[in-house]
């Protein structure tokens, strides 16, 4: 019998179909990297007026004055980033705990409903969101939440006196939480349900009970893939727009307390594009839009570098 002579380099596609796979897998990687590169080249060629005219400082100043041609972003940046992490911070530990529940605890005629649910929340359009948000979660917040909040943890300058109207960066951040939410648990619960059953059925065999099976099976073997997954969440709030718009306020300033009104990157781009006071208006805006995709793009790297991490200490474990 003849054995067939092995190939020298099994990496190299062979047949037409393997050929044209191949080529059309790399034009997908390269069409990728262009439509990338020509967001990133028309984002700083629009930006290119203002950054000529305020240089770093514009990153710095807080105050945000059109009609006097006076433009900063820090307090926008500030409005994004503590909205982000406030829903980060919660949504996280509910989607990895939903997570959880749906993938070894609660049973499957609950998987089955609760599963679906779950992810039908990401489906929600962002409008509908913020219109639940000004017509019953601003108004719940002012009376009830920020209050309790304020009397309990009104010590801490992010919990300051309870305003009027509930559209604040707190209000913001809980409806960020309910769009972030769905992500993380669907990802997570995937992530948990890859853990291969001969593990968990090693750590039972050796009088593991289940959390001890969660804490030193399921949760060091998926860690990188849930830190990616809350990442995701994340890029997902940084870029909100319409929904933070119509909760988050008008504020215009750096302040300590979550429950003032605030601003977000996002939401001012959406609501001043298409009205521009002066010349200058719009490359502020896509100066805005620069500085938004500068911080996505940090985000995704520092999420890498942790998941790499996490990937590199369990290796050097086992």
């Amino acid at each position: 019998m003849r054995v067939p002579r092995r190939h020298r380099n099994s990496s190299v596609p062979r047949g037409v179909g393997d050929r044209l796979l191949y080529a059309l897998c790399g034009a997908a990687g390269l069409f990728t990297l262009a439509v990338l590169g020509e967001i990133v080249l028309q984002v700083v060629h629009g930006a290119s007026p203002a950054i000529s005219k305020f240089g770093l400082g514009f990153i710095g100043r807080s105050t945000w004055a059109p009609n006097f041609g006076v433009f900063g972003a820090a307090a926008a940046i500030y409005g994004t980033l503590i909205s982000a992490l406030a829903a980060l911070a919660l949504a996280a530990p509910l989607g990895v705990a939903i997570g959880l529940y749906l993938s070894m605890i609660a049973p499957r005629p609950v998987r089955a409903v609760v599963g679906p649910l779950v992810e039908m929340l990401a489906a929600i359009p962002s409008v509908i969101v913020g219109f639940w948000g000004v017509a019953v979660l601003a108004p719940f917040a002012q009376q009830h939440l920020e209050p309790f909040l304020h009397d309990v943890l009104g010590f801490l300058p992010l919990f300051g006196a309870p305003q009027t109207t509930g559209l604040s960066i707190f209000t913001a951040s809980l409806g960020l939480t309910l769009m972030v939410l769905p992500i993380i648990a669907a990802l997570s619960r995937d992530l948990f349900l890859t853990v291969p059953q001969e593990l968990k059925d090693g750590a039972a065999a050796l009088g593991a009970t289940r959390w001890e099976t969660i804490r030193g099976v399921v949760l060091p073997s998926t860690v990188s893939g849930v830190v990616a997954a809350a990442v995701l969440g994340l890029g997902r709030a940084l870029g909100e727009a319409i929904a933070v718009t119509q909760m988050i306020g008008d504020g215009a300033g750096i302040h300590a307390s979550l429950f003032l009104p605030g601003n977000s990157l996002a939401s001012r781009i959406a609501t001043e594009f298409n009205t521009p006071e002066n010349k200058l208006h719009i490359p502020s805006l896509f100066y805005l839009a620069l500085i938004l995709l500068g911080i996505g793009l940090l985000t995704s790297l520092l999420a890498r570098m942790i998941a790499s991490r996490f990937d590199v200490q369990r290796v050097l474990a086992t």
